[in-house]
């Protein structure tokens, strides 16, 4: 789906969920859906906030942060990750299905896409219970820091062998 399209009909996604709870509906609550839908991959608050604060038109709180994102999780449209002891976020209205590998020591997450994996656990067999989505988190090293850690273990080595 185009983005302009996406953009449109998350736009009417969220204005249903705010008429229907109540809520109102603000330009700067549509201003930061806007900019989320704009941004592909993974964001966190500080980045969020940054992006909005270098858009000349609205300037955005923290705080108007926090509430728009709990209402745009609720409505379904955006979804919290915890990686560690951080929070972020990804749109979640029209996207494919990934996994994340998590680095335990640079905290770096890499999207897999599986379709082997996918298939497993979409064909499980759930006892009383309905499969709506999920989310894989995979734990361990990055290349990176595989690298910098046979490095360590070399440079200790020699230390040791002199």
């Amino acid at each position: 789906m185009e983005t302009q399209n996406v953009k449109d009909t998350v736009r009417q996604i969220f204005t249903e969920y705010l008429n229907a709870n109540g809520h109102r509906k603000t330009p700067e609550r549509y201003a930061i859906l806007d900019t989320i839908y704009s941004i592909d991959g993974h964001f966190d608050i500080d980045s969020l906030y940054s992006q909005m604060m270098d858009q000349e038109n609205f300037r955005v709180s923290r705080a108007t942060l926090y509430n728009t994102i709990i209402l745009l999780i609720n409505a379904h449209l955006v979804i919290k990750h915890q990686f560690g002891n951080s929070s972020q976020y990804e749109k979640s209205y029209n996207r494919d299905t990934h996994h994340h590998l998590i680095c335990t020591q640079c905290g770096k997450v890499t999207e897999l896409k599986n379709d082997v994996l996918q298939t497993a656990i979409e064909s499980t067999k759930l006892n009383r219970f309905h499969l709506s989505h999920y989310s894989l988190y995979i734990y361990g090293l990055c290349a990176k820091c595989v690298r910098v850690n046979k490095k360590k273990k070399t440079s200790n080595n020699n230390k040791k062998e002199k």
